[in-house]
């Protein structure tokens, strides 16, 4: 599967951008894209359209966390080389895309404040950097995911 494609191609057709990437990697996680959606729907536009962190980058670390995460609290080890994973994660993010918040990605981009999504129009499309950032987030993902599996 080409999750970065997959990504981009799903924001394009409506799915929020937390929504295009976590259903982007459903032979992943194993879930349904029905399932994947739900779990990831309250992360799009950066929480719920507060333009906090971007949603591309949380679902990415929800997938982070589900195929390399930790399960055991009093493992500090464990938490220690995950939380480096997500910060590497991040410094990723940020280094490809300027940004980890939503608002500062959307910087030039005139957006409406509150819970009501904007349509998506040609118009919508052409002046957002979502699909493109949808499609780093993935592929920085499926780097990360290749290579802390051969570690």
């Amino acid at each position: 599967m080409n999750h970065p494609e997959t990504a981009r191609a799903l924001f394009l057709k409506g799915y929020n951008c937390a929504q295009a990437v976590f259903c982007a990697f459903t032979d992943v996680t194993g879930l349904s894209r029905d399932e994947s959606a739900r779990i990831a729907s309250s992360f799009g536009g950066g929480f719920g359209r507060l333009r906090e962190v971007c949603g591309t980058m949380s679902a990415a670390v929800l997938i982070l966390g589900y195929a390399r995460g930790y399960s055991d609290p009093n493992d500090r080890n464990a938490k220690i080389r995950h939380y480096k994973l997500v910060q590497e994660y991040a410094r990723r993010f940020r280094e490809a895309n300027g940004a980890l918040l939503c608002r500062d990605l959307l910087k030039d981009v005139e957006t409406k404040e509150g819970p009501e999504p904007e349509e998506r129009t040609q118009e919508y499309y052409a002046r957002r950097p979502c699909p493109m950032i949808a499609y780093r987030a993935a592929d920085i993902l499926d780097r990360m995911l290749k290579e802390s599996a051969e570690e």
